[in-house]
C-alpha cells in the first residue's frame, strides 16, 4: 500500500474542487469522485455482487438503502434483473406495500432495515414474511447482529447475502454467504488491512485491522489508500468489519460525523460535556446525546432544548434523541461515545488495542 492515505474527512475537504460524479454523504462530511469510467466500475462491481447473491434476469429488485448508495445500486440491479426500484429506507408500511405492488423478488437493505421490517410483519402487519414471496435478501451498509442472516433466511424463506459496500460510495467491494465466512473481494487489489495507528499494511499477527479501500485504476484516487474507519478482528482471509474507529461513528447505516456535533454544541452557551450514546434495544440502532450544562439555570430552559435539539437535526438526518444531566458541572471537557453496541472502539485509532 503506497501512496496518499485519505480518510472520510479529507475526501470531504477536497469536496470544493473534486470533478466528475460526487457521491456525497447526508452530511456532505464526504464527496466520493466518479469519473465516466469509474461509474461503470463502480455498477460493474455492484452488478457482480448481486449476481453473486443469486439475482438473476428474472428478478425484481427493491433497493431500501440511503443516498448515495441506493440509486447506485438500483441502477446495476437494472442491469442484472428483469426492473429495479430505488424505494429509500424509511416507512416500514410504504416498503411493504411497494414491495408488494413491485412484485419484488430480492431486497437490498441494511441487515437493521430488514430485521425491522421482519418485526413489523409479525408484530404489527400481524402477516407472514414467507408471503411476500422474497426469494433473495441482500444485506449491505451496517454492522450485522449475531445471527441476524441465518435467522432473515429462515423468516423470509430466502437466500441472504451479506455485501461489504464502500463507505464512501455504496458500490460492493465484497461478499460472504454467511456469517462465519470471510470476504470474498470482486475484484483484486480492491481491499486491504492497515494497523490502526499507522499508514501501513497491518502486521500478520495484529488482533485488529482497518479495512482499506486501494482504488486503483480511479480516475482521481487510484494512487490513494482510503482508510474506511471500519475495524475487522484477526481471521483468515479478509473478515467482514465488526467495530468502527474514528471521527465518525456508524448509526443506521449513515455516518455521524463527531467534530460536527462537537462544533455545533461549542457554538451554545453554557454546554461544558456531551456524551453520544448508541445502542441497538430491538431491531434498530438508537441514538441518544445527553448535554451537561456549567451552569444549573440553564437545565430546565426549553429554549436551550430546543436550540440543541435543532442544532442536531441539522447535522444529521439520522434521529438523535436529547436529554439534559440532571446536574450541572464546571469546565469543558471532551465529548465522549458510548457504543452501547459494542462498535466504536474510540476516535484515536492510536488509544485502541
Amino acid at each position: 500500500m503506497t501512496g496518499r492515505w485519505l480518510t472520510r474527512d479529507d475526501l470531504g475537504a477536497a469536496a470544493g474542487s473534486a470533478a466528475g460524479l460526487l457521491l456525497v454523504s447526508p452530511d456532505a462530511a464526504s464527496a466520493y469522485p466518479l469519473g465516466p469510467e469509474d461509474r461503470r466500475a463502480a455498477l460493474g462491481l455492484t452488478a457482480a455482487a448481486l449476481r453473486a447473491a443469486g439475482v438473476g434476469e428474472r428478478d425484481r429488485v427493491a433497493v431500501a438503502l440511503a443516498e448515495p448508495a441506493g440509486a447506485l445500486w438500483a441502477a446495476a440491479a437494472a442491469e442484472v434483473a428483469q426492473a429495479a426500484a430505488d424505494l429509500g429506507p424509511r416507512g416500514r408500511m410504504r416498503l411493504h406495500h411497494a414491495l408488494s405492488a413491485l412484485r419484488a423478488t430480492t431486497l437490498v437493505a441494511t441487515p437493521t432495515g430488514a430485521m425491522d421490517l421482519l418485526a413489523r410483519l409479525h408484530l404489527e402487519f400481524l402477516l407472514d414474511p414467507l408471503d411476500l414471496g422474497l426469494t433473495s435478501v441482500v444485506l449491505t451498509g451496517e454492522i450485522a447482529s449475531k445471527r441476524t442472516l441465518g435467522h432473515l433466511a429462515e423468516e423470509f424463506g430466502a437466500r441472504v447475502t451479506e455485501v461489504y459496500a464502500s463507505p464512501f460510495g455504496g458500490a460492493a467491494l465484497a461478499w460472504r454467504a454467511a456469517e462465519e465466512d470471510p470476504l470474498t473481494p470482486l475484484a483484486d487489489g480492491l481491499l486491504g488491512l492497515a494497523a490502526l495507528a499507522k499508514d501501513a499494511p497491518a502486521d500478520p499477527g495484529a488482533p485488529l485491522a482497518e479495512l482499506v479501500v486501494t482504488p486503483h485504476g480511479h480516475a482521481t484516487l487510484g494512487d490513494a489508500v482510503l482508510r474506511t474507519g471500519q475495524v475487522a478482528r484477526a481471521a483468515a482471509g479478509i473478515p467482514a468489519p465488526a467495530h468502527t474507529v474514528g471521527d465518525h461513528v456508524l448509526v443506521r447505516g449513515v455516518w455521524l460525523a463527531l467534530p460536527r456535533l462537537e462544533r455545533a454544541l461549542a457554538k451554545i452557551d453554557g454546554v461544558t460535556a456531551w456524551d453520544l450514546a448508541i445502542s441497538r434495544p430491538g431491531t434498530l440502532d438508537t441514538a441518544v446525546l445527553t448535554v451537561t450544562f456549567g451552569r444549573e439555570s440553564l437545565i430546565g430552559n426549553p429554549m436551550w432544548r430546543s436550540r440543541i435539539e435543532q442544532a442536531v437535526r441539522a447535522l444529521t438526518p439520522v434521529s438523535i434523541g436529547v436529554e439534559i444531566a440532571p446536574e450541572a458541572a464546571e469546565g469543558p471537557r471532551p465529548g465522549t461515545v458510548t457504543d452501547l453496541r459494542g462498535h466504536h472502539l474510540g476516535r484515536d485509532r492510536a488509544l485502541v488495542t
